[in-house]
């Protein structure tokens, strides 16, 4: 065919460039062919056109205008030497179709015709095998062709911004597929077999009509970025909860009465929940999310916050704004890293008006000065929680049998009375909250909740020694003691093998307990503000799990090198010992710059 061009006269028409010459206006310099040519690459965006022109389409096939017109090639010049075209965009044109010629372009890996007019897509395009990234949206699709399923090298597709109310059922075709985008259409469902895109890392299904989101959706095991924002859904499926990938979840705009629990969700870092009817926030909520910068909850029926949202040590923005809150747990002063806290909105009683105006950092610092004395004072209200029910009876039975819970705090008791126990019968209670009295002693018996009890808050009380009964709690999972008198822990506390998170803080300890280095299942330990004055790093490394390891403005004089060696620790608080080195303009950089320093001195 080329052989046959080249003989022809410049003035006879050639097969299919002929006639794109004859197409009104220069819509595409020759210019820009010719670079097209070398580079592989085609840019005509903007350009005001109404349908593609033919020799765009025809780019590898025909024979260049230009070589007969330059007979002297240079380098630069060789047209037969062409690179086939990978990439093409026609962006913010007027294009209301895409020519079945698209098919003509094998080659392309990129194809962007986002911001157009159009209804609809070639069936052709399903043979563009060699199809990385598609970019379709801001147009007025209502459909995709069933041959899209086709592409099996598909990494990119972006479908916002156009009509779609259904999509084929062979979506999970695209199995390389990491980008989707199909936020802002009308879509009420979505295909189960989505469960097959389990390298997708980017979902966003936003502005849409979605009542529900199927199970399978767990099964994408790389999803790294899930957005639901602006939708209707009323709950969200339990095996959302498995996503171990998942960082950042957005479920704003939508009907949730609750915040779904996400155990496994170790790396989530941030949770957008706003404008929902969320109305209580459980401690299950919370506890697991040990890696959360960023908590969104504005917006919501939200009546109180429970004392486990300091285990989010990460956490540097944390919006409450317009809920029912009317106390705040002052525990909240710990949260080290929060940078962004907002109140406003809120029935607050305990905090003045013009301390809210004053910014997050004074705020935190108010809360803090708070924490030594915290508990109600004889004439202040009694704090509504979220477990308060009408009757303000003394033993919540539905906590006990609905949500496993056993509930005896902010009392200023110095004991639990017996019938807190006689109301548990054969109840499995999983969670335990006896913090905010005045108990010296850990109650016998606690032993009798052994096999089902995973979560136990003793914090603000004033115990100084841990019995053997607690010991025995061999499936507890997390254990709070915070702002007690205790100065050890006892060696038979090695028996909690499925204990994962201790919270020390606000204790007595001079020394960091050795029975700690053998709880070998632990994640974070929290021990700051105790006078612990060393720590062994060689038995650190050893516990291949911990995370988070908290020990601020305790007695450290020296911080070992070899710590450095613990590459597992996400997060290492040190600030406010009296150590010299690493100085603070290191801490400052984290937790993977300290660590790195601390190896720099290890000596050779």
């Amino acid at each position: 065919m080329a052989a046959a061009a080249r003989r022809a006269r410049p003035g006879q028409p050639r097969s299919g460039f002929g006639r794109a010459a004859e197409e009104p206006g220069p819509a595409v310099p020759q210019g820009l062919l010719r670079a097209a040519r070398r580079s592989g690459q085609l840019n005509l965006a903007g350009r005001g056109l109404g349908q593609v022109p033919q020799h765009v389409w025809r780019i590898n096939l025909d024979t260049p205008e230009e070589a007969h017109q330059n007979l002297s090639f240079g380098a630069a010049d060789r047209w037969w030497e062409q690179t086939d075209l990978t990439k093409l965009i026609l962006a913010s044109n007027k294009l209301q179709l895409l020519s079945e010629d698209v098919k003509l372009l094998p080659a392309l890996t990129v194809l962007d015709v986002h911001d157009n007019q159009l209804t609809s897509l070639p069936s052709a395009l399903g043979q563009l095998e060699n199809l990385q990234k598609l970019d379709v949206s801001h147009n007025k699709l209502k459909s995709i062709p069933e041959e899209l399923m086709q592409l099996s090298h598909l990494k990119s597709l972006l479908l916002q911004h156009n009509e779609l109310s259904d999509l084929p059922d062979g979506f999970g075709q695209l199995v390389n597929l990491e980008e989707l985008d199909l936020s802002n259409n009308h879509l009420t469902d979505i295909p189960t077999s989505f469960a097959l895109l389990i390298n997708l890392v980017r979902l966003n299904l936003a502005c849409n009509q979605l009542k529900n989101l199927p199970a399978d959706i767990s099964a994408m095991k790389s999803l790294r970025q899930l957005d639901c924002t602006k939708n209707y859904l009323e709950t969200v499926p339990a095996e959302l909860a498995s996503m171990a990938s998942l960082e950042q979840l957005y479920l704003r705009k939508n009907k949730l009465r609750s915040l779904p629990e996400l155990p496994s969700c170790k790396l989530l870092k941030e949770l957008h929940a706003g404008e929902n009817q969320i109305e209580i926030l459980n401690a299950e909520n919370l506890k697991h999310l040990n890696s959360l910068s960023v908590l969104e909850l504005r917006d919501n029926k939200i009546k109180s916050v429970p004392d486990e949202i300091t285990l989010l040590q990460k956490l540097e923005r944390l919006d409450l704004a317009n809920n029912d809150i009317s106390r705040l747990p002052y525990t909240l002063g710990n949260l080290q890293q929060l940078k962004f806290l907002a109140l406003e909105g809120n029935p607050l009683r305990t905090i003045r008006r013009d301390l809210l105006q004053k910014g997050t950092q004074e705020l935190l610092k108010y809360l803090r000065s708070k924490i030594q004395d915290d508990g109600p004072s004889p004439n202040e209200e009694p704090p509504v929680t979220a477990m308060t029910l009408p009757s303000e009876s003394r033993i919540n039975m539905h906590a006990i049998t609905s949500l496993k819970l056993l509930e005896y705090s902010e009392k200023q008791a110095a004991v639990i009375p017996d019938e807190m126990f006689n109301a548990v019968r054969s109840n499995p209670v999983a969670t335990v909250n006896f913090s905010k009295n005045q108990l010296t002693a850990v109650p016998a018996r606690i032993v009798e909740l052994k096999d089902s009890l995973c979560d136990l808050n003793f914090g603000f009380n004033k115990i100084s020694s841990i019995s053997l009964e607690l010991c025995m709690l061999h499936k507890l999972t997390h254990l709070d003691i915070r702002n007690n008198f205790l100065t050890s822990l006892p060696e038979e506390m090695e028996a909690l093998t499925t204990l994962q998170v201790i919270n020390l803080s606000f204790n007595r300890f001079k020394v960091f307990p050795s029975v700690l280095y053998r709880i070998l299942a632990l994640e974070t330990i929290l021990l700051s503000n105790n006078q612990v004055g060393s720590i062994d790093p060689l038995q650190l490394k050893k516990m291949e799990k911990l995370g988070t390891l908290d020990l601020q403005n305790n007695d450290l004089l020296q911080v070992p090198p070899e710590l450095g060696n613990c590459e597992n620790l996400r997060t290492l608080l040190l600030e406010g010992n009296p150590f010299r080195t690493p100085r603070a303009a290191i801490l400052a950089k984290g937790t993977a710059a300290v660590l790195e320093y601390l190896r720099s001195r290890i000596p050779t």
